[in-house]
C-alpha cells in the first residue's frame, strides 16, 4: 500500500512540476557544446572559430515579439564596446526564422551575429529549450503572436532566456539561467567573467 501511495505522489509531483521536460541549463565548468548556425545575413557562424578570437557571450532570446528580449539585446549592443574591450564577442540565438530575426536586428540595432537555431539543436545542447503549453499558446495568439509563423518548423518551442560566458578554452565561466523571462544577466556581471 505504501508503495502505491509513493508512486502516486511521485506522479502528482511530475504532473505539477513537469520535471522530466524542464530545462536546467548547463553549469559553470562544463565544456560548451560547439555549433555552426547561420546569422541574420545568412553567413555561417561557428562557435569554435569565434572562441579562437576570445571569449563569447552566448545569449538565448525568445523572439522579436518579446519586449524584454529586445530591451536586453539593445542593452548588449549599447555595451558592446565594453565587452569588446575585455576581448569578448556576443552571439544571440533564437528559434525564430530569418524574417523574424531581421525584425529583431531592426528593433535592437544589434551589430553582433543573431543566429537561427534550426531544429532547436543548440537550445537542446545547452538545455534551455522547452515546449510552450497550449494555454500559453492560446493567450499569445490573442496578442497576434503565432509561434508556428515566427518559428516555422521549430513551432511552439522557446528557450529560457539564458546567458553563458564561454572562455576561449571552451569552458563555461558564467551562467545566468532564470525561468522568469523578465530577468536577465547584467552587463556588469558579464564583464566580470570575460
Amino acid at each position: 500500500m505504501n508503495k502505491i501511495i509513493g508512486i502516486l505522489m511521485l506522479l502528482v509531483c511530475f504532473a505539477f512540476t513537469g520535471l522530466p521536460d524542464k530545462p536546467k541549463g548547463l553549469k559553470v565548468g562544463s565544456m560548451a557544446p560547439l555549433f555552426s548556425l547561420k546569422d541574420q545575413s545568412g553567413a555561417k557562424v561557428e562557435l569554435k572559430t569565434m572562441l579562437a578570437n576570445g571569449p563569447v557571450v552566448l545569449i538565448f532570446y525568445r523572439g522579436q515579439w518579446c519586449p524584454y528580449c529586445n530591451k536586453y539585446l539593445s542593452q548588449l549592443e549599447d555595451s558592446l564596446n565594453m565587452i569588446k574591450a575585455k576581448g569578448g564577442q556576443i552571439l544571440a540565438i533564437s528559434p525564430e526564422m530569418q524574417e523574424s530575426i531581421e525584425k529583431t536586428v531592426s528593433k535592437t540595432k544589434a551589430s553582433f551575429p543573431v543566429l537561427h537555431d534550426e531544429g532547436l539543436k543548440v537550445m537542446k545542447a545547452y538545455d534551455v529549450a522547452f515546449s510552450v503549453d497550449t494555454i500559453t499558446i492560446a493567450r499569445y495568439k490573442k496578442f497576434n503572436i503565432d509561434f508556428d509563423k515566427a518559428n516555422g518548423q521549430n513551432g511552439a518551442n522557446l528557450p529560457v532566456p539564458a546567458t553563458y560566458v564561454i572562455g576561449a578554452d571552451g569552458t563555461i565561466k558564467y551562467v545566468f539561467f532564470d525561468e522568469d523571462y523578465k530577468k536577465r544577466a547584467s552587463v556588469k556581471e558579464i564583464l566580470k567573467f570575460l
